[in-house]
């Protein structure tokens, strides 16, 4: 790949993906070929998969919650979730651990950051 990923590209990238675009759309999308795109792709993902103990912010049924993963799984990850940073009108039906899709991820702060 001759390309540099440009903060532009992603953008574009991670968000497309966080909507569950397809690999082909993202390469029609980018205007590179499909084989390109793969290579992008990877290297984006790689980039912004959270790690354990981040903390990230994110929605659930159109409600803002935050909270700290605590294990990650192939497309998502079981979140031990702050309560006084989250939607209180959410308590009511979350446990105090909730699974989120790494689509519904809006922020991560990385554990070495916050140590």
């Amino acid at each position: 790949m001759g390309n540099k990923i440009t903060n532009e590209i992603q953008s574009v990238v991670e968000t497309e993906l966080r909507k569950g675009a397809s690999k082909s759309r993202i390469a029609t999308l980018l205007g590179v070929p499909y084989e390109e795109a793969n290579a992008i792709i990877d290297a984006v993902k790689e980039s912004f998969r959270p790690d354990l103990g981040d903390e990230i912010k994110f929605t659930f049924r159109d409600e803002k919650m935050s909270g700290v993963i605590k294990k990650l799984l192939t497309n998502s990850a079981v979140v031990e979730i702050f309560w006084e940073q989250s939607s209180p009108t959410m308590k009511d039906i979350c446990e105090t651990k909730t699974i989120v899709n790494f689509k519904d991820i809006i922020e991560i702060t990385n554990a070495e950051a916050t140590s």
